[in-house]
Order: structure tokens, then C-alpha cells, then sequence
């Protein structure tokens, strides 16, 4: 079995679900946003003003995010994940939604492989039809956000998610496929035959770069406006 590795936020999504859903939080006023909001400033003005790295500004997005849904209830909760995905489900990349198409044409398994909270993975992968997905876990307790995480954002655990998906659907990695746009999704890209690298952040290019096997094989492929620009590692220049 062939199979098509996506990772959701930046990839598919042209944003982060895991942002949508703290915005939406914050405009409902389940969390305070007063009590985290210089926990991200700092970081968000460097990467808005293009001074920093967006994978540090996730990071520190990432933690804050976790640290506001403790003790949030799982009603709430859910209503706000179905606002995000009804709402904002489709601002997708038209070469991701395309190849999504295009894979499930081939008869090829389309697994959702994300960071973004289960949550919001599984609603994305259900509107996409993708086949199977597997997002960080969100624990809870008696009804309610416990604030601890089984993380999917890092290189590590992608793999030993895709060490499972692939004896589940007896998957041939060297004929199969993936993608990503930043550092967690290396180890993704580094497995598959056919990776691609889509709107990748520096880390994730100058990490390609430093693997010869997989700068030869990994296609760049970056999306502004409507145009879809396809390249490689070699030909860019980093700055």
C-alpha cells in the first residue's frame, strides 16, 4: 500500500488550526488573553516583523496555548472546534487540496499527521476525507481539559506515528509520499520516497540540505498568490 503523509497547519492550512482555535477561544471569552498575552508578544513581533523564526514563534504560541485551555470544558470546547473548521475549514493551499484529490484517485492511503490538538485533526481530516489522522493528544478529566499533551509536533513522535500507520495498512514507505513545512516534519519527509517540502521554514530547508540523500529527492514546492512555484534545495539561497 502506497501512502500520502500530511502534515495539517502550514501545509494544508494556511495558518495553524491550533491558532483558529485559540482566537476563537479568546472572542467567546472562555480564557483571559490578558494573562498570556506577553508570554507570545515578543515572539509574534519578531516573526510578524520578519526579525525571528517561525518555528520559535509556534513554540512559544504552542506552550501559552496549552497553559489558557486548562480547565476548559469539553462542551465548550467542542463547539469552538466546530466554529473553527465549519468556519475556516476551507482557507486551504490549492496544490495540498489538489493532491489530496489526486492521492485518494490513486487509491493511495491519506493520513492527516499533525500537531494541532486531535480535536481539530480529526474534524479536518473528516471534512477532507482523508483516511486515517493522528493529532496531539489532549488529555481530560471529568469532562474538562487537563492541560496535559501527548505531543505530534516534534520529528520523534511523527515517526513512531507513522511506524504504526504503516504496520495497520502494511504501508510501503519507499513508494509513498509526504509533506510538511517545518522542522518537526523532517524525520516525515526523510522516511518516504517522495517528500515534499511545502512553504518550508528555514530550519526545515537548512535541514534538508544537510542530508544529501534527501536534498536530492525532496521537492520545494511554495505557494504565493495563485501561483504554485516547484524547485529544490539547490537552488535556493538562504538569507
Amino acid at each position: 500500500m502506497i501512502a500520502a503523509f500530511f502534515d495539517i497547519d502550514g501545509t494544508i492550512y494556511r495558518n495553524s488550526l491550533l491558532i483558529e482555535h485559540f482566537k476563537k477561544l479568546i472572542k467567546y471569552e472562555l480564557i483571559d488573553i490578558n494573562q498570556y498575552e506577553s508570554n507570545i508578544k515578543n515572539s509574534f513581533t519578531l516573526w510578524d516583523e520578519r526579525k525571528g523564526d517561525y518555528d520559535n514563534y509556534l513554540q512559544d504560541l504552542t506552550g501559552t496555548y496549552v497553559q489558557a485551555i486548562k480547565g476548559l470544558s469539553l462542551q465548550y470546547n467542542n463547539f469552538i472546534a466546530d466554529q473553527v473548521v465549519e468556519l475556516k475549514g476551507n482557507r486551504v493551499y490549492r496544490y495540498s487540496r489538489e493532491r489530496v484529490e489526486w492521492h485518494k484517485k490513486q487509491g493511495h492511503k491519506v493520513i492527516f499527521i499533525s500537531g494541532s490538538p486531535d480535536f481539530l485533526v480529526r474534524r479536518m481530516a473528516e471534512k477532507m476525507g482523508a483516511d486515517d489522522y493522528c493529532g496531539s493528544h489532549y488529555l481530560t478529566s471529568d469532562d474538562k481539559l487537563t492541560g496535559e499533551v501527548k505531543p505530534m509536533w516534534d520529528t520523534p513522535n511523527k515517526i513512531k506515528a507513522i511506524d504504526i500507520f504503516c504496520k495497520k495498512y502494511n504501508i510501503r514507505l519507499e513508494d509513498s509520499f509526504a509533506y510538511g513545512d517545518t522542522n518537526g516534519d523532517y524525520g516525515m519527509l526523510n522516511l518516504v520516497g517522495n517528500p515534499k517540502a511545502i512553504n518550508p521554514s528555514k530550519e526545515l530547508i537548512n535541514s534538508i540540505k544537510n542530508n544529501s540523500d534527501l536534498a536530492k529527492k525532496c521537492e520545494i514546492i511554495v505557494e504565493r498568490k495563485d501561483v504554485i512555484y516547484h524547485t529544490s534545495v539547490f537552488t535556493i539561497n538562504i538569507e
